[in-house]
């Protein structure tokens, strides 16, 4: 994509070496007040890429939102070329109360691309689609676990996509899964418009970790570095370890209902047979040993302390790229 000297977006006319704050808004609260869902754009004066950066598609995801924040306010979207869109919270509906869906109970990212006189969701989503996506030559969205599921930091893209497989492995995250793109979410929207995503996934709902935080930066810069867009005052770091390729996974639920604690690590490379962690009663009669079913690396824990027969509680790797 040619990146025009004049960006129009949102209503607003933005030239190149200009920034830019401009509102996304779709609907106003049910007391009549306006939502503000900032959009801030930096644009170099020297043509280039428009990176898109976005986060908080679910409200309850504040790790992503945080990371975008970072990313601002230490400038790193101040590209030395190109243009920089970034928008740091997009459902803010479900930000203000720390929900997941919106306040029409919808998930915002099964709704893509949306309609303009669909639900609320579906209107915002449309108008992300319509009035911003097409700017982009590339989008990172930030996302974390949900439901007290810690991921460990990984980038997610399908399989096959030699342009991807590149940029997951410059981002540098400790792993790339690949995954399918989900029918109606922004993932799939992007990549039927042809526009290459990174979806980073770390940490949990409701909560901020500075280590997931700081990979995701990190990798953040890695990639601006890459597209020649990092200002020249960042300096770039190494990845500690090469990215371990992920290319299929499962599940390990509950076999029972109790008190859950997990004994490993997340990030951790484990043999078949190994000691995860435990499920017990509150009254001391029973303890159950919950076992690694295959040799493979643990990227995900549930950190909840009650669980139910069922309930998903590590993730493992089941194949691994050599």
């Amino acid at each position: 994509m040619s990146e025009p000297d004049v960006l129009r977006i949102l209503g607003k006319n933005v030239g190149l070496g200009q920034s830019a704050k401009v509102s996304f808004n779709v609907a106003k609260l049910h007391t009549q007040n306006t939502i503000d869902v900032p959009v801030i754009i930096e644009r170099s004066k020297k043509p280039g890429p428009v990176v898109l950066i976005t986060a908080g598609i679910h409200g309850d995801e504040v790790n992503g939102v945080e990371i975008v924040r970072q990313i601002i306010s230490k400038g790193l979207n101040k590209p030395k070329r190109g243009t920089i869109i970034c928008i740091p919270v997009i459902n803010v509906f479900g930000f203000i109360h720390l929900n997941r869906e919106f306040p029409d109970g919808r998930d915002l990212n099964r709704v893509f691309p949306g309609t303009s006189a669909g639900s609320l969701a579906s209107r915002v989503a449309n108008k992300l689609v319509n009035e911003i996506l097409p700017h982009a030559d590339l989008v990172l969205d930030f996302h974390t676990g949900g439901a007290n599921r810690f991921n460990a930091a990984q980038i997610r893209i399908i399989k096959d996509d030699p342009y991807l497989d590149e940029l997951a492995n410059v981002f540098g995250a400790p792993f790339v899964l690949y995954s399918k793109n989900l029918s109606k979410s922004f993932r799939k929207t992007c990549f039927k418009s042809g526009i290459p995503i990174l979806l980073f996934e770390g940490g949990k709902s409701s909560y901020i970790d500075n280590s997931i935080t700081n990979t995701a930066v990190n990798g953040t810069k890695r990639v601006l570095h890459h597209l020649n867009m990092l200002g020249r005052n960042f300096k770039v770091s190494q990845p500690k370890k090469p990215c371990i390729h992920l290319l299929d996974s499962k599940w390990i639920r509950a076999k029972y209902s109790g008190m859950f604690k997990a004994t490993i690590s997340i990030n951790s490379e484990v043999t078949k047979g190994d000691i995860l962690g435990s499920i017990t009663d509150p009254y001391g009669s029973f303890n159950h040993f919950v076992k690694a079913p295959n040799n493979g690396y643990i990227f995900n824990i549930n950190e909840s302390p009650i669980i139910y027969q069922g309930d998903a509680i590590f993730h493992i790797s089941t194949k691994v790229k050599p």
